[in-house]
């Protein structure tokens, strides 16, 4: 197969097209051209007057020499290699069932390996009930939320499945979504996403794929205690939803709680897991009119249907030496109530596949770290989120309903006592306030700096009627997990610390793959 990249497609442009650039790349008559497919796919919006397509093809052509082009390369199809290791006796049991679980189990089932999955959150289809319910009415059920259930906290996102990680294996991910009836696109966009409203179809097929070979997924079912002799896993206690609990015997576990499950982490604690404090971010979202991101990224070309709702990620430094950034990035989308803890309001974004809703969101966050969180404990960061959290909620009238400013309003130090031309798009409501009266200063006075200097890379970023709804402190795990270069911890054998919730991830794609990592090391390492 021959890759070419590099290739400059007009907005209308063709299959055809693409195919007689690639031949004029080759040298070659378009005929010689036996077959073409789209290996990758971005938007070229450096320029607003000409706004294009790039893309990389594969082609199959026979050619017995390749012209002198280093964007011309001759490449084998990728494909997965499973590690090679005989099951044992004991299953390997994985707990979580977000992207690092899902593809953990996931290896471990198309290995032989029969694994046992336990999730304290539902199955994806009761899951979309109790999160719709919660935005209804305000009504949290702490064990099932936008944080926990199969999926993850990234079913209720944007779906977004663009990575920094350049493994390998992200396309064994990609190819496994696409499999699971996830749309084929992703598989070549530059930034691809499912969607909100894709997604749960396809984690629910991987499900039924590992299932179909003699893995074992049990939800509602809360790990409550690691049983450790002598430095060893050797079994974990569990709690079913109805209160009882059971123990099973294991001596290979993968970790993979995601970064909101604060009680594990405080058990983990207590049992001498070696864990530390990470860096973090929190904020707030910002919602803009989604036409107003269009026209600033594209010019005239906005609104074109190819080109879809239009995205950004934007990131300054601080002369008071923090980092400010956009983080999530949902076009179209909406902004969505996370908390999992009563008493605790936490804010995310999501947006279905279409992308075609009124508003844009992101993330608007603040770099915090160890010297934030006035205490050198493992799990400060931890209680420094839910204080955040905390006041929040008491400002948003303590019935889930957000706190919410706009920015003109915010800028100027003041309270909103009015909404402008952006509505909110939080459900169960949003409480019209200042932010200074539940995040510190710090966190305020960096974010309007920050907001300033976004304007200048991305104009209308401080649109005065732009909305901030708080707070966003779900970024990423306050914790990390220590591990050895086999991904188990130094101090349990057969503890395998995997995914976001153990501060190796940050995102569905970079996730799966830790998980696919940690499978391996669990075959290899037992052969």
């Amino acid at each position: 197969m021959i890759r070419i990249s590099e290739i400059h497609l007009k907005l209308d442009g063709s299959e055809e097209d693409l195919k007689k650039q690639a031949a004029a790349r080759l040298k070659v008559a378009p005929e010689k051209i036996k077959s073409l497919k789209l290996y990758k796919k971005s938007i070229d919006a450096r320029r607003k007057d000409d706004v294009h397509f790039i893309c990389t093809v594969e082609v199959d052509c026979d050619l017995k020499f390749l012209p002198k082009d280093p964007k011309i390369t001759k490449v084998e199809p990728y494909r997965y290699q499973l590690p090679a290791g005989k099951p044992r006796t004991l299953r390997p049991v994985v707990v979580g069932f977000g992207p690092a679980g899902l593809f953990a189990a996931l290896i471990l089932a198309q290995a032989g390996w029969r694994p046992i999955v336990f999730e304290r959150g539902s199955a994806v289809e009761k899951r979309k009930e109790e999160v719709e319910h919660f935005w209804k009415t305000g009504k949290l059920n702490p064990g099932c939320n936008v944080q926990f259930g199969e999926g993850g906290a990234g079913t209720f996102s944007d779906g977004k499945l663009n990575t920094g990680t350049k493994d390998p294996r992200s396309r064994k991910v990609l190819e496994e979504f696409a499999a699971a009836g996830a749309p084929p696109e992703i598989l070549y966009m530059a930034k691809p996403h499912i969607g909100t409203d894709r997604l749960p179809a396809a984690v629910k097929a991987i499900r039924e794929k590992i299932l179909s070979l003699g893995g074992e997924v049990h939800f509602d079912t809360v790990l409550k205690k690691i049983i450790l002799k002598k430095g060893k896993v050797t079994g974990v206690e569990v709690q079913p939803q109805d209160g009882s609990s059971f123990t099973l015997d294991a001596d290979r576990l993968i970790l993979a709680v995601g970064h909101s499950a604060r009680d594990t982490f405080e058990m983990l604690y207590s049992l001498g897991i070696p864990m530390e404090q990470k860096p973090f971010s929190v904020g707030a979202r910002i919602e803009h009119p989604q036409r107003l991101i269009d026209h600033a990224q594209y010019g005239k070309f906005a609104g074109r249907p190819n080109l879809g709702a239009a995205d950004y990620k934007l990131a300054v430094h601080l002369e008071n030496g923090r980092g400010v950034y956009t983080f999530c990035m949902c076009p179209g989308g909406s902004v969505v109530a996370a908390a999992s803890e009563p008493g605790r309001l936490v804010t995310n974004g999501m947006s279905i596949f279409a992308r075609d809703g009124e508003n844009a969101n992101a993330a608007l966050l603040v770099g915090v770290g160890p010297q934030d969180f006035g205490d050198d404990h493992p799990l400060a960061g931890m209680t420094f989120q839910r204080r955040l959290e905390a006041a929040a909620f008491r400002l948003g009238g303590e019935n889930y309903h957000a706190p919410a400013q706009r920015v003109e309003d915010f800028l100027k130090r003041v309270p909103t006592k009015a909404l402008g031309d952006v509505k909110p798009t939080y459900r169960p409501g949003v409480t019209l306030c200042s932010l200074d009266d539940c995040l510190p200063d710090f966190i305020t006075n960096s974010m309007r700096q920050g907001i300033l200097q976004m304007n200048r890379k991305l104009k209308g970023f401080s649109f005065p009627d732009a909305l901030l709804t708080a707070v966003e402190t779900r970024s990423s795990s306050p914790v990390r997990m220590l591990r050895t270069e086999k991904f188990q911890s130094p101090l349990a054998e057969g503890l395998f610390p995997c995914g976001e919730g153990a501060g190796y991830a940050g995102g569905i794609i970079s996730a799966a793959v830790d998980g696919i990592k940690c499978a391996e090391q669990v075959i290899l390492g037992v052969q």
